[in-house]
């Protein structure tokens, strides 16, 4: 008897134990949230660029689609550039609404006070008509002095957000609640905005043609594909506009695959641009 007592203790003791271990190897398993760092420098360098370019940028390199189809801007005037801190909703329960810290402790309220002006707020919706907030609420977004807001839900109170400053990217606006329907639930974990990955960390680029996510850990190439595409592609309109004609010649054309001798690698040679200075021509690709 007292040797199976033993055996059982043991056994107890091992399920504990491989618990530990699983339980750590499932944290393990779950990954950094943020990708990399970006700095000031190279977050300014990134918002000089068209969101166009950004994507180029990306599809060349081989990465997914990076552009959130589901946030436009609010006023025309709105353009952003930030690291982004992200927020993640979920779907209403009556116990999510009871173990979500509350008042200021609720994760919206921790992701807020992160926001500064280099920070760009990511909130993923659990709809697209969902409302994630309004005017009360994003008021301390315009004392932060926040970069830019950005969902693929909907937001209320239109004509005061936009009164205070602040780039705001929403699927659209709404009058709804949004506590009925979901719940801010975590603060800086990685998120789905429409179908796009964001990291905590990640540069967003908003302009009128949508929002790109540029990952953290591949900025530097990005913006360096990107910014010789902007280059090639002023010399080509520039060339056009002097020259009317289709334009088909030079465009389009892929980066990393330009023939030095094609008419659009000629005209490049006469402004200098050339496989020793650039990274747009065949065999000079660095990525």
């Amino acid at each position: 008897m007292l040797s199976s007592t033993f055996r059982r203790a043991a056994t107890a003791a091992a399920s504990r134990s491989n618990a530990t271990i699983n339980i750590a190897q499932r944290t393990m398993a779950m990954g950094p949230a943020q990708g990399g760092e970006i700095s000031d420098e190279l977050l300014a360098k990134l918002g000089s660029l068209s969101t166009q370019a950004l994507v180029d940028g990306l599809w060349v390199m081989g990465w997914p689609a990076a552009q959130i189809d589901g946030a436009r801007p609010l006023h025309p005037s709105h353009k952003c550039v930030g690291r982004a801190v992200t927020l993640n909703f979920v779907p209403a329960r009556p116990d999510i609404a009871q173990d979500k810290p509350p008042g200021g402790e609720s994760p919206e309220y921790e992701a807020f006070e992160k926001c500064g002006p280099n920070e760009v707020l990511v909130m993923s919706s659990v709809g697209p008509w969902e409302s994630i907030g309004g005017d009360i609420k994003f008021l301390r977004l315009k004392q932060r002095n926040i970069g830019g807001l950005v969902s693929d839900g909907s937001v209320r109170d239109t004509d005061e957000i936009i009164n205070y400053g602040f780039p705001c990217f929403s699927y659209s606006t709404t009058a709804r609640q949004g506590p009925a329907a979901m719940q801010p639930w975590e603060c800086n974990g990685v998120v789905s905005v429409s179908g796009v990955t964001v990291r905590p960390g990640d540069a967003i680029v908003g302009d009128q043609d949508g929002v790109v996510v540029v990952p953290a850990k591949v900025a530097e190439t990005v913006y360096n594909i990107a910014h010789g595409r902007e280059e090639i592609e002023e010399i080509v309109k520039e060339e056009l506009i002097k020259n009317p004609g289709p334009p088909g010649i030079y465009y389009p054309f892929m980066s990393g695959k330009i023939k030095v001798d094609s008419p659009l690698g000629k005209l490049l040679a006469t402004k200098g641009i050339t496989p020793e200075n650039s990274n747009q021509f065949e065999g000079s690709a660095d990525w």
